[in-house]
C-alpha cells in the first residue's frame, strides 16, 4: 500500500513540476516577445515593417486558402475522363 501511495505522490509531484516548468517557459517566452515588440516600436521604419508584415500575412493567407480550400475534381468527372481515354485507346 505504501508503494501505491508513493507512486501516486510521485506522479502528482511530477505533474506539478511539469506544470511549473511550462508556466515558467510561457512567462519567459512572453517576456522575450514583449522585449522584441518594444525594440520594434523604437525603430524609425515601423510603418514600413508593418506594411511588409501585412503583405506577408496576406500572401500566407492566399497560400493557405489555395492549399486547403481548393476543391478536388469530382469523382464522377475523373471516372468519365478515364472511360473516354479507354474508349479512345480501344478505337485506335
Amino acid at each position: 500500500m505504501t508503494r501505491e501511495v508513493g507512486r501516486r505522490d510521485g506522479l502528482d509531484g511530477q505533474t506539478v513540476l511539469l506544470m511549473a516548468g511550462l508556466a515558467d517557459l510561457a512567462v519567459s517566452t512572453l517576456g522575450s516577445a514583449l522585449g522584441a515588440v518594444r525594440g520594434l516600436l523604437r525603430r524609425s521604419d515601423t510603418a514600413e515593417l508593418a506594411a511588409e508584415a501585412e503583405n506577408e500575412l496576406v500572401a500566407r493567407g492566399r497560400l493557405a486558402l489555395d492549399r486547403y480550400a481548393a476543391l478536388p475534381p469530382a469523382h464522377l468527372e475523373i471516372l468519365a475522363r478515364h472511360a473516354l481515354a479507354r474508349k479512345a485507346a480501344d478505337d485506335v
